[in-house]
Order: C-alpha cells, then structure tokens, then sequence
C-alpha cells in the first residue's frame, strides 16, 4: 500500500528536489511545468496558511489522476500543524502530500502519526535521490562549521548556546540539528556506498541527534563533542 503524506526533515530546495524525485519515480509525473505538482513555501506556516494548503489539496488534478502538494516551511505553529491534521490523516484521491522541515524538533507528535518520515540522505536500500547530488544536501552553516577551525567553532558553539529564552534556545537547537545533519551527509557522501569509513562518527551522530531533540539538551556538550570527533577535510 503506497502512503500519501510525508515529511522530509531538509532545507526547503533540497526537499523540494526530492518530494519531486519521488514523484517522477513513483507516480510517473513530468515535474516541470507540471500543474499537479503544487509547491509551496513558507518561512513560518500560520493557521491561514495551513488552510490555504487544504483548499489546495482539495482540487482535482488537472491532467492526470494524481496531485502532489510540497509544503515547505522554515517552522510551523502548532496551531497551524493541527489545522493540517485531518488533511495529512485523510488527503483526497489521489493526491500525495510532502511536509518539508529544516528539523522534525518541533513536529507535533500527532502529526508525525499520521506521515511517513522520509531520509533525504539515505536508504540504503533505494537511494531518494543520485549519489552523486548528496552534497548539494549540506547546507552552509554545516559546511562552514566543518571548515572552520578551533577558535571558530568554539565562536559558532558559544552562539549556539548563547539563546535568551526558550523561543530563542529552541531556535538554536534547531541550527545545530541543521549542522549535524550537513555532517551525517558529508559523511555519507565521502564514505560512498560503503559507509565504513565513517561508521563510529555516524554512530555518534545518531547517538546526538537523538539527544537534540530533547528540549534539556546539553547542547555545547553535544556540539563540542562533535566538534572533536570530526574527521579533518570531511568536506
């Protein structure tokens, strides 16, 4: 049974670029040019937004018998993530839904209930997109942190878990998931279809991410810790 709604934790151009992949090779879709291929971006999706996606999703293809709705955001309300409950839950015939997020921190757990999460970097097992195109998935600030040196990712770190609030705190978390994900790809890109190359950095990566994610994360802790363990040149 094919599932019709996903999330895809990347920046917006990369998961756009593989909501669209999925859709050429899945449903057959020409993606340019295509009507039944809806892409939308947001930098934060309200409530008004959300609803202006169901109205969306709620028409008929206009050439075939599927249609694809790409939501990107930068963040999400809740507000707004509950507003796309019933549509992620329940989307029309036919029609095929893609959340993309820079960080699945802040997806609430009944919508995540309701999607298949899908990897922008990796299935082993049938690859979303050519390898040769994973480091067009890094994103700059990763990059950067990787090219930087001592004193420079000490600076990064120290702004990192410098947040006033917890508005502020959240935020910065979610950047330094943005790093550890750009490190994760650099490291599958560099490792090719072997992965042994860097297999104890991404043992640790998958240790991290999972603590980054919690709201009380150390975060310099984490950071600092990846910052030793990173292989020089990776990039």
């Amino acid at each position: 049974m094919r599932h019709h709604a996903f999330v895809i934790e990347a920046e917006a151009e990369a998961g756009i670029e593989v909501a669209q992949a999925w859709a050429e090779r899945e449903l057959g879709m020409r993606t340019q040019g295509n009507p039944d291929i809806v892409v939308l971006q947001y930098g934060l999706l309200s409530v008004e937004g959300a609803r202006r996606v169901t109205e969306i999703a709620a028409g008929a293809p206009f050439t075939g018998e599927s249609k694809v709705v790409i939501i990107a955001a930068s963040r999400a309300y809740h507000e707004a993530q509950n507003a796309l409950l019933k549509l992620f839950e329940e989307p029309p015939r036919g029609t095929y839904l893609f959340f993309i997020l820079p960080s699945l921190g802040g997806l609430l757990p009944t919508l995540r209930s309701r999607v298949q999460i899908l990897n922008p970097y990796l299935d082993v097992r049938r690859p979303t997109f050519d390898v040769g195109r994973r480091t067009s998935y890094i994103s700059g600030v990763a990059e950067e942190f990787m090219k930087a040196s001592k004193e420079k990712r000490s600076a990064m770190i120290k702004r990192l878990t410098s947040g006033k609030d917890e508005e502020e705190r959240r935020e910065l978390r979610d950047e330094a998931i943005v790093i550890l994900k750009g490190i994760e790809a650099a490291a599958y890109n560099d490792a090719s279809q072997t992965y042994v190359k860097h297999a104890e950095l991404l043992s640790d990566i998958a240790t991290l991410r999972g603590h980054l994610y919690d709201r009380s994360a150390p975060v310099r802790m984490i950071l600092e810790h990846l910052s030793l363990v990173l292989p020089k040149g990776l990039v």
